[in-house]
Parts: C-alpha cells; sequence; structure tokens
C-alpha cells in the first residue's frame, strides 16, 4: 500500500464544509454587540431541548461543569455517594468530587463497556442518592434497568451524554432519558463548538430554575444573589456555531455510521482484535470506534509508523489515577476497568474520514496482524 496520512479526527474540514455558515453565525454576534446570556444561547437552548426531547436545555461552561450543577442542583453534596463507571473519562468522578460526594465505581458490562445494571444494585448503600451512567464512545447505556432501580431506592438516574449528541436508545434520545443530563460540546464532539461549551438538559423544572441561577453566581436579578452560586455560562459566540452545526449533526453521525460499518465488516474475524458490539436496541453514534488488543501498544506504533493517527480512550481508570489516590483502591480492584485501559485503541474516525482512508487503516491492521503470525 502506498503510505498516507489518517488523521484520528479531521477538525478543518467542518469549519470548510460549514463555513458560510459558521462566517455568518461569528457575524452576528459581533454585529449585536451582547456576548453573554443573550439570544443566541436562549434560541440554541430552545433547539437543542427540541433536538433531544427534553424540556429544558441550559447552556453552561463545559461538560463536567454540567454534571457538577446537576449535582449541586439536586442538593446531592457531602456524606452522600454517587454510582459511577469504572472505566470512563476522569471527568465522570470528578463531577461528583467537586460536589462534595463520593464517586463509587462499579464494573462495566463487558460487551459494550458501559455501566452494567446488573453490579449496580449490590453498590447501593443507605447514602447513596444518584446513579451517573456514561453514554461511553457513544453507545448509549441500558438506561430503563437503572431507571427501575433508581424508582425503588429513591435515587436520581443523571446521564453522562458527553459523548452521546444524536445517540438513540430504544428509539429515545439520549440526554432526555433520565432525570437530568450532562452534555459537552468539547471540539472534538459530534456536535462540538468551537471552544469549551456544555450543557444541562432536563423536565424537571425546579432543577432548570436551579440551575439558571447556579451558572449565573445564584442569580435570577443582577447583583441579588440567592445562594452561592458559579460562573458557569455558554457564551453567545459558542451557541452561534452550535446552531449553525446543529441541523447538520444527523448526516454527520450518519457518515460516521457508514465508517463504523466498513470497519466492523472488514475487521470481522481478525485474530486478538476484538470489536465493538452494539446490542439491537441501541443506534451508537460512533464518536469513539474501539477495538481491543492484547498487544495494543505495538499495534498503535505499527499505525503510528503507517501514518495513521489513534488514540487511548482511556489508559488510566480513575481509581488508579494520581487524583484519586486517597480512596487507596488497589489494582486488580476493578479488573475489567483495568484490562480496557491496557487494551482499548480508538481508530480514526469522523464525518469528513474517507473509506479510502479507513480501507487504508483496515490494510495496515492486517498487515501487523499478518506479520503477528
Amino acid at each position: 500500500m502506498t503510505q498516507r496520512k489518517v488523521p484520528f479526527l479531521d477538525m478543518k474540514s467542518p469549519y470548510l464544509e460549514l463555513k458560510a455558515e459558521l462566517d455568518a453565525a461569528y457575524q452576528r454576534v459581533m454585529d449585536s454587540g451582547w456576548y453573554i446570556l443573550g439570544g443566541e444561547v436562549k434560541a440554541f437552548e430552545q433547539e437543542y431541548a427540541a433536538y433531544c426531547g427534553a424540556r429544558h436545555c441550559l447552556g453552561v461552561g463545559n461538560g463536567l461543569e454540567a454534571l457538577h450543577l446537576i449535582l449541586r442542583g439536586y442538593g446531592i453534596g457531602g456524606g452522600d455517594e454517587v454510582i459511577v463507571p469504572s472505566n470512563t473519562y476522569i471527568a465522570t468522578w470528578l463531577a461528583v468530587s467537586y460536589a462534595g460526594a463520593r464517586p463509587v465505581p462499579v464494573e462495566p458490562d463487558p460487551h459494550t463497556y458501559n455501566l452494567n445494571p446488573l453490579r449496580v444494585e449490590a453498590a447501593i448503600t443507605p447514602q447513596t442518592r444518584a446513579i451517573l451512567p456514561v453514554h461511553l464512545y457513544g453507545q448509549p447505556a441500558d438506561i430503563d434497568p437503572l431507571m427501575e432501580l433508581a424508582g425503588r431506592h429513591n435515587l436520581k438516574v443523571i446521564e453522562d451524554a458527553a459523548q452521546a449528541q444524536g445517540t438513540r436508545y430504544k428509539g429515545r434520545q439520549t440526554g432526555a432519558l433520565g432525570h437530568a443530563a450532562g452534555v459537552s460540546f468539547y471540539p472534538g464532539k459530534n456536535l462540538g463548538a468551537l471552544g469549551d461549551a456544555g450543557a444541562v438538559l432536563t423536565d424537571d423544572d425546579g432543577l432548570a430554575e436551579k440551575i439558571r441561577m447556579l451558572r449565573n453566581y445564584g442569580s435570577q436579578v443582577k447583583y441579588y444573589n440567592e445562594f452561592k452560586g458559579y460562573n458557569s455560562r455558554l457564551d453567545e459566540l459558542q451557541a452561534a456555531f452550535l446552531r449553525a452545526k446543529l441541523p447538520h449533526l444527523e448526516e454527520w453521525n450518519q457518515r460516521r455510521a457508514k465508517i463504523a460499518a466498513y470497519y466492523l465488516e472488514h475487521l470481522a474475524g481478525l485474530p486478538d482484535l476484538t470489536l465493538p458490539f452494539a446490542p439491537e436496541w441501541c443506534s451508537p453514534i460512533w464518536h469513539i470506534f474501539p477495538v481491543l488488543h492484547p498487544r495494543r501498544d505495538e499495534l498503535q506504533k505499527y499505525l503510528s509508523g503507517q501514518g495513521v493517527d489513534t488514540l487511548i480512550h482511556y489508559p488510566i481508570p480513575p481509581h488508579l489515577s494520581g487524583a484519586y489516590a486517597d480512596m487507596q483502591i488497589p489494582q486488580g480492584s476493578f479488573p475489567l476497568a483495568e484490562h480496557l485501559a491496557a487494551c482499548e485503541l480508538s481508530l480514526p474516525m469522523g464525518p469528513h474520514l474517507s473509506l479510502e482512508d479507513a480501507a487504508y487503516v483496515v490494510g495496515v491492521i492486517r498487515q501487523f496482524i499478518d506479520s503477528s503470525k
């Protein structure tokens, strides 16, 4: 094969495709002279809430703050426990810690890599206040059993939908499945801003009103602060960019699905390579295309040498990170999370990745595996 350069995610082409719309969005904000909590934020909140089928969308600074504000809005804090996946980006755990609560990790389903409902009930204690499933890699967690558990134990289900813009679970949109959801619009997401941005989704009128104040110094009326709040506001410029991109999200997700289908077909059956599994009840958006290989680091190095960029999601599970050393969780306590951290490799994926580039990636992987025989 002729060597070529395949980026993990093409960040420039989305701008080139939507240049006219994005430039117009920028000009619209500049012409308005209003940059914080104005018309663009309000319009995006309405449009994204409608897209997800939620009653409320509240723009905030980023996905971590979205989750933190939800927990604070529900009064979850010191002495409380929140069930989290053992395998996730550390932001999920940090949101719980920022609220003053304790993250309680639970292992994933070994096939989907999402929070395993069968393990959750055993982790519930009298201190448990919420379950925080992650729709990891753009595939929905199995929410219905978690909602049933939550109903029996008087808990909240808070979706971490940072990677799930457009993902559907049994035909329903993620972000509107639990009691509330935190969303990230980090630039690399399927719906990404051109900087940090996030949102809270909920049908809970009381929670929405609380977060509306929490994100803005605890204030409804300027200079009248009802409680100690935060400064976490989606700005007008990022809201305008997101409004320009939102109408294209479904098509871009379909393009990702075509690449995923190609990978699944042409990588099937290769020895030692585990491909992602999607249950029939879910419609993943393929934010990440994860594969597992026992010689992951060697495979990544080989791909890099052939011009293929990859990433690892994630190399260190939260319980083994320095950030949570104080919890004193020994290695081996969460073997599934540790296995994923040791073996997972994310292949190039995105709406602007060509089938030719995907075929090249497949060819390089096959070369590596053939050379290993």
